[in-house]
């Protein structure tokens, strides 16, 4: 199946800066592709690139069949939803007349609307003016705003960034909603729990280049090592090998009573990250 997302050695240069150095990745229909990496690794300028707010420095670049050339033409701008640092809502208005703006801008259904409201937990919230909702509850019509009109491709910025958990957790859950439907979704972020949660594919993308890729569990199985770490209730810490030689400790180590915790050294993304870059996520 051809590729909704195509990008094939894309560079961008700002001056003497190069934000990206020759990066190449595809996006399957009804995926979510993570790009990850830490403040200033080249994320946000990849999406402004694939938006059309950003015109390439080299490369190829195709979403859902248009290049980069065609990319203000209003039919695929209209194929797109966005949320961005540049999304924004009227603060003086109510949820309500923000979303009816949209919805007839795009001509879709109120029925539409009271869906998205609910997918969101703020059908309720309606008749709220913008100004008087928290950070999160904003962030959340905002999604609803970029999906209101059921585009064929979503892009979303650090949607979660700064958010509390329990607002992160009903994100996370209406977007795993909009992928069920066939949606194909594209985000960056330096949460790598976020995107073991939510990513069929990643990008580790430092420095403008990628510099390993595949689904979560497939990176985070290929820098495993096979070590257990047991810390006993003294707070005493142990590195047992997983090797028939080390038969007899491990199994010591598993029946002991003054044992508190055994696991495996299987890394969480942001682990692999740092094996791979040298660097933590900030």
């Amino acid at each position: 199946m051809k590729s909704v997302i195509s990008v094939e050695g894309l560079k961008k240069q700002f001056d003497n800066e190069e934000a990206l150095k020759d990066i190449s990745f595809e996006v399957g229909k009804g995926e979510i592709f993570g790009l990850l990496g830490p403040s200033g690794s080249g994320k946000t300028t990849t999406i402004k690139i694939l938006t059309g707010e950003l015109e390439p420095s080299g490369g190829l670049v195709e979403v859902l069949g248009y290049q980069h050339g065609a990319f203000k033409k209003s039919e695929y701008v209209r194929s797109l939803g966005i949320l961005s640092d540049n999304s924004s809502l009227y603060e003086r208005l109510t949820v309500k007349d923000n979303l009816a703006l949209f919805r007839k801008l795009y001509n879709t259904e109120q029925s539409k609307v009271d869906q998205v409201l609910k997918d969101v937990g703020l059908e309720k919230h309606i008749n709220k003016r913008v100004k008087d909702l928290s950070k999160g509850m904003k962030q959340r019509i905002l999604l609803c705003k970029a999906v209101l009109h059921e585009p064929a491709v979503l892009f979303l910025d650090e949607p979660t960034s700064a958010l509390d958990p329990v607002t992160t957790d009903s994100i996370h859950d209406m977007l795993l909603k909009i992928k069920a439907r066939g949606t194909t979704i594209m985000l960056t972020t330096h949460n790598m729990d976020e995107a073991t949660v939510l990513c069929d594919t990643v990008a580790f993308l430092n420095e403008g280049i990628i510099i390993d890729n595949g689904s979560p569990d497939a990176l985070r199985q290929s820098y495993k090592t096979n070590d257990m770490h047991i810390t006993y209730d003294d707070g005493r810490t142990k590195q047992i090998s997983l090797s028939p030689e080390n038969k007899v400790q491990l199994e010591a180590a598993l029946f002991d009573t003054n044992v508190v915790n055994m696991k495996s050294d299987y890394p969480t993304l942001g682990e692999v990250f740092k094996k791979v870059t040298g660097k933590e996520l900030v």
